[in-house]
């Protein structure tokens, strides 16, 4: 069986979704395919998000926000989108879910913290539904 891949989608690909790759990349041990993107992607990553995500040993300081493509969606199984809403192109047969997330841009970390506690949630969610067992959760 080829590995699931997962897109995640919001639309500055700086906050929401960079914590949600970060997390299942740690979580699945590699067992999954990690993509993700923005409709407009920012310069960088959220400084506070590569903090709040460093506090519990997940390291994004490296990732780059990327400029969705139809390439990228094409080549998932799972799109999950965070507030993109029309911009995200849509594929007959692909899986797509709309996770409902505070922005944490221009937020502080103690804001952030309950916004990646809650997306690291929905992904050991996700990885149930996969059939991808967590790794270190």
């Amino acid at each position: 069986m080829t590995k699931p891949s997962v897109l995640f989608v919001c639309v500055h690909n700086a906050g929401r979704s960079q914590m949600a790759a970060g997390f299942l990349t740690a979580l699945s041990g590699g067992a999954v395919e990690v993509r993700s993107a923005g409709s407009m992607p920012a310069e960088q990553v959220n400084p506070v998000a590569v903090d709040a995500m460093a506090e519990v040993g997940v390291d994004i300081r490296a990732e780059q926000p990327k400029v969705l493509t139809t390439e990228a969606v094409q080549a998932s199984d799972v799109v999950v989108t965070m507030g993109c809403g029309d911009a995200c192109p849509y594929f007959p047969g692909k899986r797509y879910e709309d996770w409902v997330l505070e922005d944490p841009a221009g937020q502080g970390i103690d804001s952030v913290r309950p916004i990646r506690d809650e997306i690291r949630g929905r992904v050991l969610t996700l990885l149930g539904e996969l059939g991808v067992e967590p790794v270190g959760a």
